[in-house]
């Protein structure tokens, strides 16, 4: 049904792609009942965004003060989402599809040389075949720049690209108030990174014609 959906707004209603959580009833979106929507998603070439939602399962260790289950619950559903997409080898199967991850792809990028590791030291546990390094697959997806410092940015591009990075705002959350000057301030940009970050890789992943 959401593979018919995605098709009627794209087909018929003019939309570019769609936004969909981190995970649907505890399922995760590298399971094998979702793979129509992302051959459809392939098929159709449009763009899915991946956002997290409120995860029922991290209710009773991020209750308290600092709202957790948004301060360190996004983030992580978002990291758990993108990384069984890469190991149970969903862009593997689907390697055109294009997907933007919010919040700077989640810990992942942070952290990634780890998911390459599991492989080498705990061969066991890798037993889905991978066409290359689960790093590899982060510089296929795309990210949004709500990563607060220059420093955070900085980092992400080293990583997979200024290519892959695209403006984040989070309106009409005040997350970020100021998500065109952080990208214009930091450090070590060309002029063509900070355009293509600012909105040319975001037309063209949509298909917006200048």
């Amino acid at each position: 049904m959401a593979a018919q959906q995605l098709e009627h707004a794209i087909k018929n209603l003019g939309l570019r792609g769609a936004a969909i959580g981190g995970s649907v009833e505890g399922e995760e979106l590298a399971d094998p009942k979702f793979h129509p929507f992302w051959a459809k998603a392939e098929e159709l070439g449009c763009l899915v965004f991946i956002h997290p939602q409120a995860n029922p399962d991290f209710q009773k260790r991020l209750r308290g003060n600092g709202g957790l289950i948004n301060t360190i619950g996004n983030p992580l559903e978002t990291t758990i989402a993108l990384s069984h997409l890469i190991y149970e080898g969903t862009l593997d199967k689907f390697p055109n599809v294009k997907i933007c991850a919010a919040h700077g792809g989640g810990y992942l990028p942070s952290y990634a040389d780890r998911s390459d590791a599991i492989c080498v030291t705990f061969p066991d546990r890798c037993t889905v075949p991978l066409k290359k390094k689960p790093t590899e697959y982060l510089k296929q997806m795309y990210y949004d720049s709500i990563l607060f410092t220059p420093a955070a940015l900085q980092h992400l591009v080293r990583y997979v690209g200024s290519s892959q990075i695209v403006m984040g705002t989070d309106y009409p959350f005040p997350w970020t108030k100021v998500s065109v000057d952080h990208i214009l301030n930091t450090p070590n940009f060309s002029d063509d990174e900070r355009r293509a970050m600012l909105g040319e890789t975001a037309a063209r992943l949509l298909g917006i014609k200048p």
